[in-house]
């Protein structure tokens, strides 16, 4: 596995300078600017030569001015190169990152629902927060670095040459050292910073779930077994940090020992070139001076090495959720609004991993103006055929229709603006209350927003809110209770008036109360639409019009409610457990 990420360094990071290349204008004054940087620091050194021979040497007067006013131009230059470079690698980088999260995001939301039963949302996120993040060093800071300290030592090394090339020939028998160095270390670095990230998204995941869970952490005492959960992930991290510390370190230490010997064998030859006659005072001035700044930008470019190796991990990690295969959207039929007539035909369902089917060759036919409810023990299948509905997935075998034409054929975006979704797991926003009923429907008017929420049984509530519609609701709700969560999803169905309607299990988790207010706005919410209902309690669906008992993934029976109890099957058996718990209460 090293060899292979090895391999594909060069290519990934390649793509990424790719999607740095967008901005080209800004990459191209910033490389002028680091031309301007290191030909200041060339001629900078250079001046060394001038100004020793001409001002201690030869004690030339017509230099006096002329040198000092030289050296000020310089530096004046070097300093508006500077801020040019930083300015544009700085703006160039952040640019990249937030392109990358806005098509991360977008990807995330192009992407099956299968993927997400694989990999956590807290990996996903890090990915689109700190993996981000590692891509903007190396787009841009280490970039920087490489460029100009690259560009530096080529102008000091050019200056060492003009005034010895004997000198310089010595310095350049240390350079392949250094490279084997900068390059082993670069290998080290992205084989470890790709642990680090796989690290840092499992520690962000396990404090999520803690977090989340922080009440049943408690009720079982579970404290000290989470705690030693997150301190062994972080422990690895920090066992992993060090030893890129360590790498680089070592690193740069190996390499100034280097830069030393070839110091003190460039001393010797200088000596002796200044014995002979072929080296002023000035010019060996220069060149101690040209060898001492190639030290800092020989370091750098050795520590940068794990900048670059945890942007090259991060963007390859990054590159392969934006490769991935997204959500099939190949339907061409347009569909403005559907009549509500559902065909199952012959449909089975096969997770990955799994052995059994979800669904094995289930059949039947929903009606516009028709109430299906869907019963069953739990794993027998029931959110799994309703989610095929809007296509999060996708049938093994058989297909699924809509009046009369495979899901498939109709554009993704057209088949889901007919379907509405209330769920027990109620999903909302940290937003006001308007802005969640109307999620979805952004044309949605105060007054449509008024009328959803009173057909909902949910404008009791709100109009004893302090702010009424305009009341934020904290994250997901935090702010209601289930019975309120549940009228605003509900609010959102009124509103959007699609004619398929998915009920699971919608009142599964309510008190007595909230499930009258609840059932009562779903009495208003279903008449004229296909509704699919996945019920737990058998006595809020005794009147719909069919039933669908599963099992195993099987459709084991059919009928209405009646005549599923005169069967004495399965349903009747549910029926029975359920009215002996109630009666037990």
């Amino acid at each position: 596995m090293t060899v292979q990420i090895q391999a594909r360094a060069w290519p990934i990071y390649r793509r990424l300078l790719g999607v740095a290349w967008t901005y080209w204008p800004l990459l191209t004054v910033a490389v002028v600017g680091m031309v301007i940087e290191a030909a200041a620091a060339g001629a900078f050194t250079a001046l060394m030569q001038p100004m020793i021979d001409e001002t201690f040497v030869a004690r030339n007067p017509d230099v006096g001015l002329l040198l000092p006013a030289a050296v000020v131009g310089i530096f004046v230059l070097r300093g508006i190169a500077t801020f040019v470079t930083d300015y544009g690698m700085s703006r160039s980088g952040r640019s990249v990152v937030r392109d990358l999260r806005e098509a991360m995001l977008a990807k995330f939301l192009r992407l099956p629902s299968a993927h997400f039963d694989v990999e956590a949302v807290p990996a996903l996120v890090s990915r689109l927060n700190y993996d981000t993040e590692q891509v903007a060093h190396a787009s841009a800071e280490s970039l920087k670095v490489l460029i100009t300290d690259t560009l530096t030592i080529l102008a000091l090394l050019g200056v060492m040459f003009y005034h010895s090339p004997r000198v310089t020939l010595v310095m350049l028998v240390v350079a392949p050292l250094i490279g084997l160095i900068v390059n082993y270390v670069g290998r080290r670095y992205r084989r470890i910073n790709r642990s680090i990230q796989d690290g840092v998204a499992s520690l962000a995941q396990a404090a999520e779930q803690t977090i989340a869970a922080q009440q049943e952490v408690k009720v079982y005492g579970a404290q000290d077994e989470e705690l030693s959960r997150y301190s062994k992930l972080a422990n690895r991290i920090l066992t992993l940090n060090v030893k890129v510390e360590t790498t680089k370190a070592g690193a740069s230490s190996v390499v100034q020992l280097l830069a030393a010997v070839a110091l003190a064998i460039i001393l010797l030859v200088a000596g002796r070139e200044a014995l002979q006659g072929r080296l002023t005072a000035g010019e060996f001035t220069a060149l101690m001076i040209a060898m001492m700044a190639l030290l800092p930008s020989l370091k750098r470019i050795t520590t940068v090495q794990s900048q670059i190796g945890r942007g090259v991990a991060a963007a390859d990690k990054i590159f392969s959720l934006l490769d991935a295969p997204e959500e099939q959207d190949e339907g061409a039929r347009p569909l403005a609004r559907a009549r509500g007539d559902l065909a199952f035909r012959e449909v089975s369902v096969r997770y990955p991993d799994q052995l059994a089917p979800a669904l094995d060759r289930v059949s039947f036919v929903a009606r516009p103006g028709t109430v299906t409810a869907i019963v069953g023990r739990s794993g027998s299948g029931k959110s799994t055929l309703v989610r095929l509905i809007p296509r999060f997935y996708e049938p093994a075998m058989g297909e699924v229709l809509l009046d009369g034409a495979p899901l498939g054929e109709y554009r993704l975006a057209d088949l889901r603006r007919q379907i509405a979704l209330v769920g027990q797991q109620v999903k909302l926003f940290d937003d006001t209350i308007a802005a969640n009923i109307a999620y979805g429907t952004p044309d949605a008017t105060p007054e449509r927003i008024r009328a959803a929420a009173e057909a909902a049984n949910a404008l009791e509530f709100i109009e004893r809110l302090p702010e009424g519609m305009a009341t934020r609701i904290g994250e997901n709700g935090s702010l209601l209770s289930g019975g309120q969560r549940q009228r605003l999803a509900i609010a959102r169905a009124i509103l959007k008036d699609a004619p398929i309607l998915i009920l699971d299990e919608a009142t599964a988790a309510l008190d007595n109360e909230s499930e009258r207010l609840v059932q009562d706005a779903l009495q208003k919410l279903i008449p004229d639409r296909t509704t699919l209902v996945i019920a737990h309690r058998l006595s809020t669906i005794e009147h719909a019009d069919q039933v669908l008992v599963l099992d195993g993934g099987r459709l084991v029976e059919q009928g209405t409610h009646a005549s599923l109890l005169e069967q004495g099957g399965m349903y009747a058996h549910l029926h029975r457990m359920q009215f002996r718990e109630t009666s037990a209460r």
